[in-house]
């Protein structure tokens, strides 16, 4: 049922999830919506990391750090606003229950995690017999929200902004990388929803060493901060034959590293958060599945190739694979990467025949 609200000078705000990469997915989302109550002030709540990844925007008039967990003190937060009305993106039975105690008296959001009777408009998503969750878009998820507030909600583009400093700093930081002759591919080998989502670092470096010989790329290894993921990066560039820039050790911020995507030609990615970077950015991408359906975050984006690994036990939806062997990644070979990341980067970038072996 959609519902009837008007487009008035309401005071709305949007609760993100938590999740970088969920939260570049609410985008379209987020722009259906304001374009809908364009008279009303919005307010996109959000942990600093996703403010982060979608600032600048052009889909609120201001933001709201969510600085606790604690529902209790988030309630004390919001009540100071007085909001007519909280679009809850973020599934959290915790965020139900801090809009309730903030006396907001609209609350829109999916009724799971047992918070249905703290929300006023309620969705309920689609289930398979067995119970659990029907595989459908998180695009498609948070554009019905916007749906049942009577939006239009036919625009399913990706869309983030880079803010010109960010675009400064980059230029100034890493200069080597945005100078260079060659096409710049970026590598996202890690992923903050465990080890099983990461294609293995030997063949990382193998696929650098490809493109380096055949298309004179310059190969950025993009990795967090974490403690595993600057060890998968110091693997791949320890294993490749060729100097490789790793951000493990020139690390850049959320805003440097969106700057950074606007730049490549391409971005060789697991099904991580980045990846959503690079597609709002429209580069050219080849993403790597294993353990996710790719029917939870599809994006329908054109210039995406999607190379799903088999194996009897996935999807299984698991962040540590519990297998002797990583069969579904592992079944995504070298060859099958580079022909895809050809098709992507063209024949316009490709080394006459015999170049190569300059590199060795």
């Amino acid at each position: 049922m959609r519902h009837t609200m008007q487009d008035e000078r309401h005071e709305i705000v949007v609760w993100l999830p938590s999740p970088m990469g969920d939260a570049i997915l609410c985008t379209p989302a987020l722009r259906s919506i304001r374009r809908r109550f364009h008279s009303s002030r919005i307010t996109l709540l959000a942990n600093p990391v996703v403010r982060q990844a979608l600032s600048p925007s052009r889909f609120n008039d201001r933001w709201l750090n969510q600085q606790s967990k604690n529902p209790v003190a988030v309630a004390s937060k919001l009540k100071k606003r007085e909001f007519t009305h909280a679009i809850l993106f973020k599934n959290s039975f915790g965020s139900a229950l801090a809009a309730f105690l903030a006396r907001i008296p609209s609350r829109i959001g999916y009724a799971r995690e047992n918070r249905g009777i703290l929300l006023t408009d309620k969705l309920h998503p689609q289930k398979l017999p067995n119970g659990k969750f029907k595989p459908f878009s998180m695009i498609d998820y948070y554009l019905e929200i916007a749906f049942t507030l009577g939006c239009v909600t036919t625009d399913r583009r990706l869309e983030l902004s880079v803010d010109p400093d960010d675009s400064e700093s980059v230029k100034a930081r890493l200069p080597e990388v945005l100078t260079a002759a060659g096409p710049l591919v970026i590598f996202v080998p890690g992923g903050a929803f465990g080890p099983s989502k990461c294609w293995p670092s030997e063949r990382f470096a193998r696929t650098a060493d490809r493109l380096i010989e055949q298309y004179n790329a310059t190969i950025v290894v993009s990795v967090s901060p974490h403690v595993e993921e600057k060890k998968i990066a110091a693997e791949i560039c320890h294993a490749s034959k060729h100097k490789l820039v790793s951000l493990a050790e020139k690390p850049v911020t959320i805003g440097e590293l969106k700057a950074l995507f606007s730049h490549a030609e391409l971005v060789i990615t697991n099904d991580t958060g980045p990846r959503h970077i690079a597609i709002a950015l429209q580069c050219k991408v080849v993403t790597l599945f294993g353990p996710n359906d790719p029917v939870w975050t599809e994006t329908d984006y054109a210039d995406e190739i999607k190379i799903v690994g088999t194996a009897p036990c996935a999807p299984c939806q698991k962040p540590t694979c519990r297998k002797p062997e990583h069969l579904c990644m592992n079944s995504i070979s070298v060859e099958a990467v580079c022909t895809a990341a050809g098709k992507l980067l063209g024949k316009k970038h490709a080394l006459p025949r015999g170049t190569a072996e300059k590199h060795e």
